[in-house]
């Protein structure tokens, strides 16, 4: 597999530069960009969560949200998730998938740092999910309310950066008018 490069920012999301992947996290990371993305199932109103991967650098074996990255030097964030969406749930179609809300993080745990400009996208797919071994432990599909208490059951179990979008993503329109 062709080594992938992040794309590193300044404050105001202007690319300075770009960095190996496999070397951006440290306890020195550098702000880069990434997103986070947010599927719901139209049918039942169901979100998506996935336990990341054991072997994963950053937040092994954390419940996290749907589906997280970044894009490629010259990529859109937009298509750098379905790009991911697709390679980590084997998701290919969207009935609806668009920017949601701005959000810029820095996290520390366990020796490693995420640092990133990560706007939340909301996506919507029938979709049935097919993760690959590599990049997720396990997923689930809940209700928001059965999201909501689990993400804030304690500290650990979810991934920082989730619980703070989740409520962010509770304020915008396109997740407000999905939910009535």
């Amino acid at each position: 597999m062709q080594e992938e490069y992040v794309v590193l920012v300044n404050d105001q999301d202007e690319p300075i530069g770009t960095m190996k992947k496999s070397e951006v996290h440290t306890l020195e990371t550098p702000l880069h960009q990434a997103f986070s993305l947010f599927i719901f199932r139209p049918s039942d109103k169901k979100f998506l969560i996935q336990q990341r991967w054991s072997g994963k650098k950053t937040w092994p074996l954390v419940w996290s949200n749907s589906c997280c990255g970044h894009p490629l030097p010259g990529e859109s964030r937009l298509d750098a998730a379905k790009r991911r969406a697709e390679y980590e749930l084997g998701i290919k179609e969207f009935d609806q998938l668009e920017e949601a809300a701005p959000y810029r993080y820095r996290f520390e745990r366990d020796g490693v740092v995420e640092h990133e400009i990560c706007p939340v996208f909301f996506g919507v797919t029938e979709s049935d999910v097919e993760p690959h071994p590599e990049e997720v432990e396990s997923f689930e599909w809940l209700t928001w309310d059965e999201f909501k208490e689990l993400a804030f059951a304690d500290d650990t179990t979810f991934s920082e950066w989730c619980k703070e979008e989740l409520q962010l993503l509770e304020q915008t329109e396109v997740f407000q008018e999905f939910m009535r």
